[in-house]
Formats: C-alpha cells, structure tokens, sequence
C-alpha cells in the first residue's frame, strides 16, 4: 500500500474473530473479509483458542502473506477472552466483531461503521438472520425467524429499524469498551447480551439496521440445537444473577413452561386434578405449536414434517438450561466453575 492510500488509525477498522479449529472455513472466511468494499484501513484480529485441527498453519500462512491478518493468542479457549484480548492489541477507533460460521454482505464493514456514525449509537449491527444448507439446518433456520420461537425479539425482525436491546455481533468505537467494559470472561455463553444489557443498563444505545446485512448458519441437527439452547438459557440465569433481573420477560417463559410441567407430573403421582392440567397443559402448547409450524411453513411445506420438533428443541432446551442455572446458581451457590460449566465450555 502506497503511503497516500493510508488512512489515520482513527478512521480504521479493526476486525475482532474469535476461531477455534476452523481449518475448512477460516481461508474461505478472511478472502471474504478481504473482498469487502471497505478493506483497505482494516485490520484483521483473529483470536486463536490454541487450534490443533490445522487452522493455526493455515493463519500463519494468511499472516505472512497479507499484513492486515494479525494473530491473537487465546489459551483460555473462551470467546470473551479472546475477543478481550483482541479488542486490547487492536490499534483503530472503530471495532466490528465477525465471526467465521456467518456470510456477509459485500458492504458489510462499510454499513457498519456508516450507521455507527449516522446514529451515534454505542453498539450498532443487523439482524439476526439464519441460513441453512442441509434439510434439518433449513428448517431450524426458519424456525429461528418466528416469533415463535424468539419471543419476537427485534434482533430477529429482518426489516427492523431502530433501538433494540441486543444485536447480533456488533460495531463499536473502542471507547465504548472503556466505558462499559469488556465482555465478561465468566460466560461461556451470552458474552453478546450481557455486554448489551451493560450498555442499556447503563445509559447507552444500541441500534439495529436493515442495511446491516448478514446470515449466520444454525445447528445442523435437533440435538445440537437443544444443547446449544440448553447453555443459552443456563448461562441467561448467570447474566439475570449478576445484574438482578431479566433482559426482558420473554427469558422466563421457556423455563417456567419446563418447571410447571415437571411440577405437573410429579404431582399427578398422587393427584387426578394435577394429570387433567398436565394433559390441558400439553395439549395446549402442541396445538400453538402446530399452529406456529404451519404458519412458519406456509411457503415451505416441506419442512412441516419436522417444524414441531425444531420449536420444541428451542423450547425444552432453553428452558431446561434455564432451570439448571437457577438452581446451580441461586440454589445450590455454584460458582462458575462447577461441573456442569466444564461441559458447556465444551460444547
């Protein structure tokens, strides 16, 4: 790069990805972020959790024959930390956080930091949109835009246009991190919603934008779709302890729906008037979601077969999750190094 084309460190991007044993996706992910309109003021941070698959060869590789590739070591293998340590080392005033599972826009760095500066928001991004390639990763994709099963968060609105409680990914100047913090190295999970929640909490906004465009691959299976839904609503309890109360009211439900039922069956051991509510609870909540699976697949017939299952794995996981951490956190006082907490940060 010739010294007229430079642009001050203050105007630049620095790109934070947090990646562990990508060998198959990271060069297919960075040739993306070089294909930007915007790539020439860029820096790319790439958070390694100590990759052992191929992927450190492969950024090695990438780092010494491009400049804008840099390499951050993250031995603790968590994505907070890693996207600490890279917020740290990053050298310009405008951060926007990637990740390599997701496709982006051709204009994607150049709409961020556009609606950055257009809205003076803290924290801006775009919806939260899901694509699949396999049977199964479709439909849970479709799935993953109903309000059905979001609780109609606005992060999943694709049209959206506004303040919003939580984005997906994000761009913020670096100053915001000094002045909210840096996510928290505790969560496994929801590192994004605490860090918004902060922000909100805190005075500051957040915005999101139709303009901002990208499409995050879901799980490709039911069971990964209910573990991940389990750590989410696990981890949801942590966020709620450390800051007192929910993000929204929509976090409660799936874990009281899951309590209520266990409650119900195991009072129906001794009680008939407890099995007639279990059996008008279930029937209820199949019928709604039949109704929501037919109107989710109204243009999409073929994936009415498994959209019941797809709704009750979001469900059941989360709210099993979210039943676990109230009692590990609020009941039994576990800290965040408990049993359950290893696995999570291995799943």
């Amino acid at each position: 790069m010739v010294e007229s084309e430079k642009i001050s460190s203050k105007q630049g991007v620095s790109i934070i990805v947090p990646c562990r044993n990508e060998v198959d996706y990271i060069d297919r992910f960075i040739e993306s972020i070089l294909a930007q309109t915007r790539n020439r003021d860029i820096e790319i941070l790439i958070a390694d959790g100590m990759s052992n698959d191929g992927t450190r060869e492969r950024l090695l590789k990438l780092a010494a024959t491009d400049e804008r590739v840099k390499i951050v070591e993250n031995p603790e293998k968590i994505v907070s930390t890693g996207l600490n340590r890279a917020i740290k080392l990053s050298s310009n005033e405008i951060i926007i956080r990637m990740d390599v599972h997701t496709e982006y826009a051709d204009n994607y760095i150049e709409q961020c930091v556009k609606v950055l500066e257009d809205t003076g928001a803290d924290n801006v991004g775009g919806a939260w949109c899901a694509k699949g390639r396999s049977f199964i990763q479709k439909a849970i994709a479709l799935a993953f835009q109903s309000p059905f099963s979001s609780g109609a968060a606005a992060s999943h609105k694709l049209d959206y246009e506004g303040v919003v409680d939580s984005v997906y990914l994000g761009c913020w100047k670096k100053s915001a991190f000094e002045k909210f913090g840096l996510f928290d190295v505790e969560l496994i999970r929801n590192q994004d919603d605490e860090l918004n929640l902060r922000i909100s909490r805190m005075g500051g906004k957040i915005w999101q934008s139709p303009k901002i465009r990208s499409w995050y691959y879901p799980r490709s299976s039911l069971i990964s779709l209910f573990k991940q839904y389990m750590q989410y609503g696990y981890w949801k309890v942590r966020v709620m302890q450390k800051h007192k109360l929910p993000a929204s009211i929509r976090h409660l439900v799936p874990g009281a729906f899951v309590s209520t039922m266990l409650a119900l069956i195991l009072v129906a051991l001794f009680s008939s008037l407890a099995g007639q509510l279990l059996m008008g609870l279930l029937v209820l909540y199949l019928s709604a979601t039949v109704i929501a699976s037919f109107i989710t697949c109204k243009a999409n017939w073929k994936y009415m077969i498994v959209m019941p299952l797809v709704f009750i794995a979001y469900h059941i996981g989360y709210g099993y999750g979210f039943n676990r951490g109230l009692l590990d956190f609020f009941v039994l006082k576990k800290g965040a190094g408990n049993k359950y907490v290893e696995l999570t940060r291995k799943g």
